[in-house]
């Protein structure tokens, strides 16, 4: 197994506007999408958001290009004026805490504002700078789930399949920082990919992981977008496997099955409660 990845050696920063802040999700249990930034810096092979992203550099150039909303927080004080308070998912196509939010601060002004308008946030992110914000998520714990996703506790895998993203030892122990702060957390395991992470002790550990912080674990198969072909391909190759055969075991209702079986199987093992994400 070759160890390189293909994280983007520059990423592009631009500043752009939005009409809106909040927008109508179309996810079960989540009312309004808030999305800061256009585009992920995270970069990871597999992720389908770039099929939502109507900015075609930044669906283009995914992972290397990020667009900041410059007014979001002006719009977003404006939103939560004329809107009726619901639940708000931040991020559902960007990871609010990717790196350009640690001097942004557009994550942390939005929590402050649609907290204290009442409405809920679940949100969720690939980055332990989620604990930066830990005093807001703490006075409003009531109102807030945090969620981290984990797709494999090997890092060496991690950094192959998301090569921008912080290892997944570190979401781990901010995982376990929310919840002893008395957070609802929950852990996502997705994508469930054929020949990564589909087998039984990877599934496990993730599970043990989430039972041990009383998370719920959401798990999601891999989802095939015509987007992520090249990419997931790139990253398939250097951890020593044939896409083709990955992507025809992915489409496959017998290996769809299965991976339910080890996910139920894993769970039940560790104890951890879990749910198919759709």
């Amino acid at each position: 197994m070759r160890l390189s990845t293909t994280k983007p050696t520059f990423i592009k920063y631009t500043f752009t506007k939005t009409f809106k802040a909040l927008t109508p999700s179309g996810l079960p249990d989540i009312d309004y999408a808030l999305n800061p930034y256009v585009g992920c810096a995270h970069g990871c092979t597999y992720c389908y958001a770039r099929a939502y992203v109507r900015d075609a550099e930044v669906a283009r150039e995914w992972g290397s290009v990020v667009k900041i909303r410059v007014n979001l927080i002006d719009v977003l004080i404006k939103d939560v004026g004329r809107l009726k308070p619901g639940v708000v998912g931040l991020a559902t196509i960007t990871d609010p805490y990717q790196p350009i939010e640690a001097s942004q601060h557009l994550s942390r002004e939005s929590l402050k504002i649609l907290l204290r308008a009442g409405f809920k946030v679940d949100l969720q992110t690939k980055s332990p700078l989620v604990l930066r914000d830990i005093d807001i998520l703490k006075r409003w714990r009531d109102r807030v789930e945090v969620g981290l996703t984990i797709t494999t506790l090997r890092d060496e895998v991690a950094a192959i399949i998301e090569p921008g993203a912080p290892p997944p030892s570190e979401r781990a122990k901010a995982l376990r920082e929310l919840s002893a702060s008395g957070i609802t957390t929950w852990l996502f395991l997705g994508p469930v990919i054929p020949g990564v992470n589909d087998d039984y002790g990877s599934v496990k550990n993730v599970a043990k992981l989430a039972a041990d912080t009383g998370s719920l674990l959401i798990h999601d198969p891999l989802r095939l977008k015509p987007q992520i072909l090249k990419t997931l391909s790139q990253a398939l190759r250097t951890l020593g496997l044939n896409p083709n055969n990955v992507i025809n075991k992915a489409r496959s209702k017998a290996w769809l099955q299965s991976v339910r079986d080890v996910v139920e199987k894993a769970c039940t093992d560790t104890g951890a409660e879990c749910v198919p994400a759709f």
